[in-house]
């Protein structure tokens, strides 16, 4: 599997039960109710999928663009 944006979007859209479409790029997914238990279970499912990346970076940025700008997008051009 990619990783892709979307693919990151719908994954956590999943997570905390909301539609996909509602999460932006730049909306604090701890207020839209991401919590460190959710996320580490991302992080891992992406791990696992070939993405590396640190889980602390993860919890540092808040948003899905700060993700992929930061983490994810380094992280395949690598």
């Amino acid at each position: 599997m990619t990783l892709t944006l979307d693919r990151m979007r719908a994954d956590v859209a999943t997570a905390i039960h909301m539609d996909p479409s509602e999460i932006g790029d730049d909306d604090h997914l701890a207020d839209l109710g991401l919590d460190s238990l959710r996320l580490m279970r991302l992080v891992l499912a992406w791990e696992e999928a070939g993405l590396k990346a640190d889980f602390g970076l993860f919890a540092e940025y808040g948003t899905l663009g700060d993700w992929w700008t930061h983490i994810v997008a380094p992280a395949t051009n690598a």
